[in-house]
């Protein structure tokens, strides 16, 4: 057993098939097929239903090993000068609902995310259903050129979900989906309500971690300045060295940050 699996709850094939066939019922479909992906997730089990259907299963332990990554992000937080804005669920079906409340809060404001079908809970786990792209490349896949071409979008969409008070709290290269040229988001965590500047900075910040080692900081930066203002660079800014210190993140902080100072003083003088 991996230790992967072992933080993230085993599912049994058995558990697997059961929870996969009440999807297809609840799908009004007949079951099937069903079988696992493997994806750097720590926090659910992903399957495929059918061929048509995403499906997390969420354990109990996930809920607990996301209690623990919440209470360290939002020790991150601290060291960075703010409140804690991370928030934690209680039970496998509350983090189902959410992320399914989350997706259609981003597809409402036109940003694109596969389409969020519902939300259950199965013998204890919750079960999140969305549709299955079955094309696509995460953001950290992309060559620079495609990286470039989509990264206008990404700060757009971000931008779009700040206005709107949403934030998606986890933004990193494989949660960002690009399918047919256009960019998908998934993965959306809860943020302390009232907390939407931090969020929004800490967002901003992911991205620009993620964009850095694919287009480079002087493109990540420009991008990002083109669709937030300075005072919001200037935050995420103060988020880079929380951010370079989660696995899922690996970039050049001092570069980045000697692009955002650069950006903010080209804004002053002009």
């Amino acid at each position: 057993m991996t230790i992967r699996r072992l933080l993230r709850g085993r599912v049994s094939g058995a558990e697997l098939e059961a929870v996969a066939r009440e999807t297809a019922v609840r799908q009004d479909t007949e079951f099937e097929s069903v079988r696992l992906l493997e994806a750097n997730n720590w926090l659910s089990t992903p399957a495929v239903v059918n061929g048509e259907f995403f499906v997390k299963i969420i354990t109990r332990q996930n809920t607990i090993l996301q209690g623990l990554l919440t209470t360290g992000r939002n020790l991150g937080a601290f060291s960075s000068g703010n409140e804690a804005f991370f928030e934690r669920f209680d039970t496998p079906l509350e983090m189902a609902e959410h992320e399914l409340a989350a997706t259609r809060e981003m597809c409402a404001l036109g940003v694109n995310a596969p389409e969020p079908l519902e939300a259950f809970e199965h013998e204890g786990d919750g079960v999140l259903v969305l549709e299955y792209l079955p094309v696509f490349e995460t953001l950290d896949d992309l060559d620079r050129a495609t990286a470039e071409q989509v990264a206008p979008d990404l700060f757009g969409a971000l931008a779009r979900m700040h206005q709107a008070g949403l934030a998606h709290g986890d933004l990193r290269g494989e949660n960002v989906l690009v399918a047919e040229d256009s960019l998908y988001f998934i993965d959306a965590t809860n943020v302390r309500e009232g907390a939407i500047d931090q969020a929004r900075a800490y967002d901003v910040a992911c991205a620009l971690a993620a964009l850095e080692p694919l287009v480079g900081p002087t493109v990540a930066v420009e991008t990002a300045a083109e669709h937030h203002p300075t005072d919001v660079l200037v935050a995420a800014e103060g988020y880079l060295d929380f951010v370079n210190l989660r696995p899922d993140h690996a970039f050049e902080t001092p570069p980045l940050r000697g692009e955002i100072q650069r950006t903010v003083e080209s804004s002053a003088n002009s």
